[in-house]
């Protein structure tokens, strides 16, 4: 009994076809007997395929632009239905001849042919048997060829090691499926039904994120375990990418968050604030204070800290009394004179009239100032000199 599928990663969806259109079936094993079984033509015509490759068993789409293309689905539409699929050496080639084109391709056919609102025309084709290009007989009005059919190494069936390689390779199809956005979680359902191994191989190489390259050796690959190994060797290689690129979305939205969370709660305070009092005339005041510190020459260090207690005065109430002891202190910060320096005026006749003015009697004192201020004219060397006044309050040790 053929089970209902869906279409491969890159193929179209079921919407694309009629509501009297039958669905298109996985392969299962007496599917793949069935076509091991049938006899290949002697000739086939050779539509080429630009960038992909089609593996046996998998349903793909191809657009067809080319008039050769274009006349050889709809001659072979009208007829056997059969045609030969081969992957081009390079994509860039217009007009295809026989050396453009790899040996090896795969027997496919029609299931549908569309006719798309943009008038191209779309193909919808299924891989069945592997073969080889003998002899390209014609090229016009598109190539045909006689080919040969390529025979397959399969493994013993009770091989328990291409068996684990099939389990690893359905555990990790079925991971990459739920970890990948790009691809919809119906495609586990596709995975989970596949009863034939080497169909398995065939519909996750031809979904694989692989090179032309890449995919056509896989194709040319005539031992089956073998080709089961490099399929899971790349879709390792995919998993380990698709983790990372998962990693570092995960971090680059997690700052996201964070600067967002900031943003809602700096604006949840500043209403917070308004609704209180003041929080309009305390913003003010700490831009006025950030356009300060840019006209400031200080140093780097100097800079981070400054805007560190202003980050910090900002997410105050400014009713609190803390409030008041942060602002003033960021406004001495503000008030200093950071690398301004002023000249020394070393003159004692002047100081010794300014002490006389301001102070009545303490002449000791005063002779020590003069006499500190003496020291410092004539060495003019010293640094940071500090002279300690002591004696009971009030008796002008400050002033």
């Amino acid at each position: 009994m053929k089970k209902s599928s869906l279409l491969s990663l890159d193929s179209l969806s079921l919407q694309d076809f009629d509501e009297n259109s039958e669905l298109i079936p996985l392969m299962t094993p007496e599917d793949e007997e069935e076509i091991n079984n049938e006899k290949l033509p002697e000739t086939l015509p050779i539509l080429s395929l630009r960038n992909t490759v089609l593996f046996p068993g998998v349903v793909i789409p191809i657009t067809a632009g080319r008039d050769k293309s274009i006349k050889l689905i709809n001659d072979a539409n009208k007829g056997s239905k059969v045609i030969g699929v081969v992957a081009q050496k390079d994509e860039s080639v217009e007009d295809p001849k026989a050396g453009d084109i790899h040996e090896t391709g795969t027997v496919a056919r029609i299931l549908r042919v569309l006719k798309m609102p943009d008038g191209n025309t779309t193909v919808i084709i299924q891989g069945k048997k592997r073969f080889k290009v003998a002899e390209v007989i014609t090229e016009e009005p598109y190539m045909n060829a006689t080919i040969r059919e390529v025979p397959e190494a399969k493994p013993a069936k009770e091989n328990k090691e291409f068996e684990a390689i099939i389990d690893s390779i359905k555990e990790l199809a079925l991971q990459i499926i739920k970890d990948s956005p790009n691809i919809p979680s119906e495609a586990s359902f596709a995975i989970k039904n596949i009863e034939s191994n080497s169909f398995l191989i065939n519909f996750v190489s031809s979904n694989m994120n692989l090179s032309v390259k890449e995919k056509q050796l896989l194709l040319e690959n005539n031992d089956l375990k073998e080709r089961a190994l490099a399929t899971l060797k790349y879709m390792n290689l995919e998993f380990q990418k698709l983790e990372l690129k998962n990693d570092i979305q995960l971090k680059v939205q997690s700052d996201m968050n964070q600067q967002q969370r900031e943003y809602f709660l700096h604006q949840q305070m500043k209403t917070i604030q308004e609704e209180l009092g003041g929080g309009v005339s305390s913003g003010e005041e700490i831009e006025e204070m950030r356009m300060r510190s840019k006209k400031k020459k200080w140093d780097d260090k100097v800079a981070e800290h400054f805007n560190k207690e202003l980050a910090k005065m900002q997410r105050m109430n400014p009713q609190v009394a803390e409030y008041s002891i942060q602002r003033n202190y960021l406004d001495l910060f503000l008030d200093l004179p950071w690398n301004e320096f002023s000249t020394d005026k070393f003159d004692l006749k002047r100081a010794k009239k300014i002490l006389d003015r301001d102070h009545y009697g303490l002449d000791d004192v005063k002779q020590r100032i003069l006499e500190h201020l003496a020291v410092i004219k004539l060495r003019n060397d010293m640094k940071s000199p500090i002279i300690c006044l002591y004696g009971p309050p009030g008796v002008g040790k400050t002033s």
